[in-house]
């Protein structure tokens, strides 16, 4: 006892580690010691939960053991230390309430910019009602996502439910057989969302602007969407392109039912872009050979691909210009231009207005004939100068040469200057 009051007499200070993401693997950082306070009697039996929880948000703001476990602090002995309302581990459904109790006060958020209807939302998720209707407890709870000492801000790095850490935290669960065979769902999610479009943006080039997990599916009120909502789902983030679809042919059919939004020509998951070479062939999933439907998609598909042959064209233009010394300021305003109208052209499909999408592809066709055009007369330019030095290199080494003989003719005769 004389050995664990010096050690409370003194503090307690020790290493703690942090994770750091290397590649799709894990290092260990070292963190500068914690500081303990050795006047709070839980150090005595849980000094490594004050020191986990130290490097949390939750201490920053003065929150200790006892707001959470209750109990008396000053007591450094059992059974006097769990006198009281003292709750040890609560379990899944009062953990629930338990941070419901600061989290659902909107005075108590309003200060820190936090939403207090957290647990209303989770309350009506479909881990909620597992767990809170169902008494499911394989349904995670506040700390199977957030952990339950060492609670950090979402824009720090280490924290479970950073942008690029979700599909792990979600993965705990969801890529566990055993544990969703029950109620089956899919293991493979997150192995789908690593190499989509999605998941490429957001892990590989760190594009906070892509979606998590999150993202598509809500965090504590975390639902699948259904069916006529999966549209305005994916136009949160492509927002002229839910446009364009929403005043579509597809978008009445979205919302009646009938199309399951953007998963009929996309994948959920593995979300991926529709290569332009592939149009034709995913109308074909639905609409017939022959009919309008299927015949208006190869037309689309015709006008994407000739945008895109025009667009590149157009960069070889301007490249080839730049690459023969010429400004091309002009030439790269109007490059500009062009792409602008076949990222518009990419919006636009999703609407199946053919009159628009062959208007714009025009556009792109004009403007690099004109800087095709272009390249093509500083070329040609570039020709006649090089013809024009011929005879001026042939004059000078013409020079060159009858100096060169006048000079040893002079030497032959003595006479050299």
């Amino acid at each position: 006892m004389s050995a664990l009051l010096f050690l409370l007499t003194v503090g307690f200070s020790g290493p703690s580690t942090d994770v750091s993401a290397t590649g799709m693997g894990f290092r260990m950082l070292q963190q500068p010691p914690v500081r303990l306070d050795s006047t709070y009697g839980c150090l005595a039996c849980h000094a490594d939960k004050r020191a986990s929880f130290n490097q949390g948000v939750h201490s920053e703001r003065g929150i200790k053991c006892v707001n959470c476990h209750g109990g008396d602090p000053t007591a450094t002995v059992l059974p006097a230390a769990h006198r009281g309302q003292f709750v040890g581990s609560p379990d899944k459904v009062a953990t629930v309430a338990l941070c419901g109790s600061c989290h659902s006060d909107p005075n108590a958020m309003r200060q820190y910019g936090l939403p207090s209807g957290m647990v209303a939302e989770f309350q009506t998720s479909r881990h909620g009602i597992l767990l809170l209707q169902r008494h499911d407890e394989n349904a995670p709870t506040c700390i199977d996502c957030h952990d339950a000492h060492t609670i950090l801000r979402p824009d720090d790095a280490r924290s479970t439910v950073y942008p690029t850490n979700v599909p792990q935290t979600c993965g705990r669960c969801h890529e566990d057989q055993a544990l969703m065979a029950p109620y089956g769902i899919p293991t493979d999610q997150v192995e789908k969302f690593t190499r989509s479009a999605h998941g490429i943006a957001l892990l590989d080039k760190q594009n906070f602007a892509a979606p998590t997990c999150l993202g598509c599916h809500g965090s504590h009120s975390a639902l699948p969407p259904a069916t006529k909502e999966l549209a305005s789902v994916c136009s949160r983030c492509h927002v002229q392109v839910g446009r364009e679809f929403e005043v579509g042919p597809h978008g009445q059919a979205a919302r009646d039912g009938e199309l399951a939004g953007c998963l009929g020509c996309h994948s959920n998951h593995d979300t991926e872009k529709v290569q332009a070479t592939q149009i034709a062939v995913t109308c074909s999933k639905c609409h017939a050979p022959g009919t309008r439907a299927q015949t208006l998609g190869e037309a689309i598909q015709e006008d994407v691909i000739q945008a895109a042959q025009d667009l590149q064209a157009a960069a070889a233009a301007v490249a080839e210009v730049a690459r023969a010394g010429r400004q091309t300021g002009d030439m790269e305003f109007r490059y500009q231009t062009a792409r602008t109208a076949y990222l518009q052209i990419n919006q636009v499909q999703h609407h199946l207005d053919a009159d628009r999408l062959e208007e714009l592809t025009r556009r792109v066709r004009s403007i690099s004939r004109d800087l095709r055009a272009t390249a093509e007369a500083t070329a040609e330019r570039n020709w006649e100068h090089k013809l024009w030095l011929v005879p001026v290199w042939f004059l000078t080494l013409s020079w060159v040469a009858l100096s060169w003989l006048a000079l040893r003719r002079m030497e032959r005769a003595g006479t050299r200057p």
